[in-house]
């Protein structure tokens, strides 16, 4: 049990960190972008610092950044409420739309501030998000999964990557424990199963970047992310609770989190693939903060993982605190420096340690909420599909399941409209 000064200590470091990431957002002045990030920061960050603040206040009840964050999170949703904004299309692949969907998930399970009723709510965002994709999934190449991006004119439209899977798969694996719905869950195991199938994913849990479908996913790019390992193991560890502790998912769990050793020296997290050669990008410099968010995560979804995670969570959080030694208390990247501060700075480092530094309350909040146990975000099943509101919830699962084991593609026929810059780009499955 944390003493009440080691309590406030943490909060403070968590606070001083958000700070110096909310530094770098410009979104609520005066003729900017509300949940946009300047350059050479890309969208979907934007979304995951907003996912990161919703943690914030679930960790240390600081109500600072909830009008912005709401402000943020509504202003980007798109015509369509699924986080699909038109100007965004030339960049816009399924794990940016994952992270914004994510956020609002977390935003559902901690019970953030509900939006106004007239606008749209974070459970249904949610289902948005989940509902645009599972349509998207390609059964054409590599037996399934989705591709990076989901427009046909972007570059990276026929690499299938670990991320994009995976925020698909944590998202419906959290989706099935809020609802109690058996499809989010179906869908959760197939995508997990056709990572692992594909070879994405390794029989000692160790998960790679993605694959080329041009060349029916038999090359891998084998380069290791620590959100990679991150973004499955909440995913499990859902699935764990949805399945109600099963031995498979028990398995699937503790083989993830032994695969993310690869990521600690010492127990201090480390981005492997680019920190001791200096070569992270402003993209690679955040992915620290999603591990750390969702191994705390974990602990809840899955108690008997606490005793394999805090101590990890903890001596990275003691490391990225010497590294919060930069001007004005900024915070470099490579935790495993010690106190000489490495000299990177940026949004990912300050979200990063906020993440780390928050995570270490995971025993001092309350349980994450779903439907049954005290959510009060509003859901809607048909969510982001164009369907009419009459449209039940079964209906839907029934359009999914008959098309799906009649073997002729998810939602056969199904002609998404999306308006791009004044015109429609019709999509079909």
């Amino acid at each position: 049990m944390l003493t009440a000064y080691a309590l406030e200590s943490i909060k403070n470091a968590a606070k001083t960190a958000a700070a110096g990431m909310m530094k770098y957002y410009t979104g609520d002045h005066p003729g900017d972008v509300p949940g946009n990030l300047p350059d050479p920061y890309y969208w979907w960050e934007a979304g995951a610092m907003f996912g990161a603040l919703i943690d914030y206040y679930y960790y240390t009840g600081d109500k600072q950044y909830v009008d912005v964050t709401t402000q943020a999170m509504l202003w980007q949703v798109g015509p369509e409420e699924n986080y699909m904004p038109p100007n965004q299309s030339k960049t816009l692949g399924n794990d940016d739309q994952g992270f914004w969907g994510m956020a609002a998930m977390t935003a559902a399970e901690t019970r953030f501030p509900n939006p106004p009723e007239d606008q749209p709510q974070w459970l249904a965002l949610a289902q948005a998000v989940f509902n645009t994709q599972a349509p998207r999934w390609d059964n054409a190449t590599c037996g399934g999964g989705l591709k990076w991006q989901i427009f046909s004119f972007n570059n990276g439209y026929n690499y299938k990557n670990t991320i994009s899977n995976g925020c698909f798969f944590n998202l419906a694996s959290r989706l099935a424990v809020y609802t109690g719905n058996q499809t989010y869950a179906e869908w959760a195991e197939r995508a997990f199963d056709w990572v692992m199938a594909i070879g994405l994913g390794t029989s000692d849990y160790t998960f790679f970047d993605g694959t080329d479908d041009t060349q029916n996913c038999t090359s891998l790019n084998h380069i290791q992310w620590t959100y990679n390992s991150g973004v499955f193991m909440m995913g499990a560890a859902a699935m764990y609770k949805f399945t109600n502790g099963s031995e498979t998912w028990k398995t699937r769990l503790e083989g993830i989190i032994r695969g993310t050793n690869v990521f600690f020296e010492n127990n201090v997290m480390t981005e492997v693939a680019c920190e001791s050669n200096g070569k992270c990008n402003v993209d690679q410099r955040s992915f620290k903060a999603y591990l750390a968010r969702w191994m705390a995560a974990t602990i809840k979804l899955a108690p008997f993982t606490h005793d394999l995670l805090l101590p990890k969570l903890q001596a990275s959080a003691m490391a990225a605190a010497q590294q919060c030694s930069g001007p004005n208390n900024a915070c470099g990247l490579r935790w495993t420096m010690g106190a000489q501060f490495d000299g990177s700075l940026g949004v990912g480092e300050q979200m990063s340690a906020m993440e780390i530094f928050q995570s270490n309350l995971i025993d001092q909040v309350p349980d994450t909420v779903t439907n049954m146990t005290g959510g009060t975000s509003k859901g809607d099943y048909s969510a982001g599909t164009g369907a009419s509101d009459d449209d039940s919830l079964h209906d839907y699962q029934d359009k999914i399941t008959v098309a799906d084991r009649a073997g002729a593609g998810i939602l056969t026929g199904l002609v998404i409209i999306f308006t791009i810059g004044g015109a429609y780009w019709m999509v079909s499955s």
